[in-house]
């Protein structure tokens, strides 16, 4: 079973860690792990009033873990939830005799209803700000006599159009939601505004239903209603009416779509539109892992078309993406190609080149934040001129490599380091207790280890000469960072049986012995050992299984 233990819960107590045992470890394993323990720890084994105490707390400690995972209930939700789902409000009321599901089911029950709870609180806020910049004048500047009227020999760059739009809800109920949203929208000094409310309802696990009301300075008064509808589990329906009434008189609209999965990754769409614009569309729409492929033809008055376009996802850390597509009908061709990136953790920015007869050359850049879009189309010719179409390819591209070296790159530095900090800050009166139990543990651990050490030097076994674990600098190019480890060979000395080390796949700051010297950084443990006279040396990421001796890390064996 898969388990939600966050980074605060491994700060606390990773009980597996701690017992140093499999996550699919058997009732045999857990209660193996808990007596080798309760030897180190139990508190008879001391007459030191301080190491009596010590030994108290660590043996209290490795109780509960025990006590926790060896109920199947209480460990059903310890995997999931970690430790704190052993506390939510109204656990306590829940049967201890049910099953380890049941115990599940009762706790999503438990936090579905407090979910709803905190329902009429959530809005999901959505914008969007589009500028239109007519930049024209930079490549289609006049000659004649230009130049005598004042300003004239400046390239006039102006903002001709603008375009506002926010929309937020607010759940009623489980079921029902009401979506406000508004817009503004201008250009060449005309313009206007609309105001809409929606009210959705959840009628079944299939379908919904939303009525829109709306009224606006230019188009008048609308009424609509939308309803969506799964009708098999491949195939769903969507259906839109309206009115639109203008001094003009009432306007009616009508919009089906219908939907269905040709395959894992692959929908067909056709919709049907009367009334405004009237049209038929059909489309194919294929989404991979890797890529994005959309062909799709529509028959109407006054735009029919057909339009390709592919994207390409690389399967980097900045989710880059680059993109092609070419439209071509009544209007004329449009050819568009463009790249988008992720800038930082909420931020993606894009860049799209649009070349089309007789539209002309435009660069349209487009900036998503979270649930914000800020949308910049730059007119930059009528025609199509090769220095205009070069100018929108190389110029985003040289200004983000700038902004990324300059900015986004020592910002995104700085966050991380911020977070770390803070991190560090809230979590170091717990690293200062683990730390206290660790240096407790280590005490306790030195007539063990002293017995251990003696049985494996008889025997040419097993013996942990040096290990350190924590943050390692072997980068040059990091050497201003301090490396930040600490010293565990007694630790891993103490977990030695019968010449053999076997950690499990987990985090090693829970460990007996163990605790986090770098909160928030990379960790990783390094061991140099002997085994049978001859050393050996190994370097193992943090929650990377480890099982010592092995041929492979001999010091003098070739590599």
């Amino acid at each position: 079973m898969a388990s939600a233990l966050d980074d605060d819960e491994i700060l606390n107590d990773d009980y597996y860690s701690l017992l140093n045992v499999r996550r699919e470890a058997t009732q045999e394993e857990l209660k193996a792990a808990y007596r080798r323990l309760c030897m180190l720890y139990h508190p008879d084994k001391h007459r030191d009033p301080e190491l009596k105490r010590q030994a108290e707390q660590l043996f209290n400690l490795v109780h509960e873990a025990y006590q926790v995972l060896r109920d199947p209930q209480a460990r059903a939700i310890y995997d999931i939830y970690g430790k704190r789902g052993l506390d939510v409000d109204g656990w306590e009321v829940v049967e201890r005799r049910r099953t380890p599901a049941e115990i599940r089911e009762e706790y999503e029950r438990l936090q579905k209803e407090r979910e709803e709870r905190r329902l009429q609180q959530r809005t999901n806020p959505k914008g969007t700000i589009s500028v239109g910049i007519d930049a024209t004048d930079l490549f289609d500047q006049y000659e004649e006599d230009y130049e005598d009227v004042v300003g004239g020999g400046v390239p006039h760059v102006e903002i001709n159009k603008m375009h506002i739009s926010q929309s937020i809800e607010a759940p009623l109920t489980t079921k029902d939601t009401a979506v406000l949203s508004g817009s503004l929208s201008t250009h060449n000094g005309n313009g206007g505004g609309t105001i809409n409310l929606a009210l959705r309802r959840v009628t079944s696990a299939s379908g919904w239903g939303e009525v829109e009301i709306g009224a606006g300075d230019t188009q008048g008064p609308l009424l609509g209603m939308k309803i969506f509808r799964n009708v098999t589990s491949r195939f769903f329906v969507t259906a839109q009416c309206g009115l639109q009434f203008s001094s003009r008189g009432v306007r009616p609209g009508v919009t089906t779509v219908l939907a269905r999965h040709l395959d894992k990754n692959t929908m067909g769409y056709v919709q049907w539109r009367w009334g405004i614009q009237s049209s038929m569309n059909t489309s194919i729409v294929r989404d991979t892992k890797s890529s994005h492929f959309t062909f799709a033809m529509q028959l109407g008055i006054p735009h029919t078309f057909a339009m390709m376009s592919y994207q390409y996802k690389f399967q980097d850390e900045d989710q880059t993406k680059i993109k092609g597509s070419v439209k071509s009908g009544f209007f004329g061709t449009v050819l568009e190609y463009g790249a988008e990136r992720k800038i930082s953790r909420h931020s993606v920015l894009g860049a799209t080149v649009s070349v089309g007869v007789p539209q002309g050359v435009s660069l349209k850049i487009k900036l998503n934040r979270a649930s914000q879009t800020y949308f910049f189309p730059i007119h930059l010719t009528d025609q199509l001129l090769p220095s205009a179409v070069f100018y929108a390819t190389v110029g985003p591209l040289v200004f983000y490599l700038a902004i990324q070296q300059l900015i986004i790159r020592p910002y995104v530095r700085a966050q991380k380091e911020q977070d770390l900090e803070k991190q560090q800050e809230s979590s170091a009166s717990n690293i200062a207790r683990k730390k206290q139990e660790a240096e407790s543990a280590v005490l306790l651990m030195q007539e063990s280890v002293r017995r251990i050490i003696e049985t494996e030097e008889s025997r040419m076994g097993l013996i942990i000469l040096n290990a350190w674990y924590g943050k390692f600098v072997t980068d040059n190019s990091r050497k201003h960072e301090r490396a930040k480890v600490i010293d565990v060979t007694v630790p891993l000395q103490c977990l030695v049986k019968d010449s053999k080390l076997i950690l499990t796949e987990a985090t090693k700051s829970g460990l007996p012995g163990f605790y986090d010297p770098c909160v928030g950084e990379e960790k990783s443990l390094k061991v140099l050992y002997q085994f049978r006279g001859v050393m050996h040396q190994v370097l193992s990421a943090d929650a990377e299984a480890l099982r010592i001796p092995k041929q492979s890390h001999r010091i003098d064996a070739d590599t």
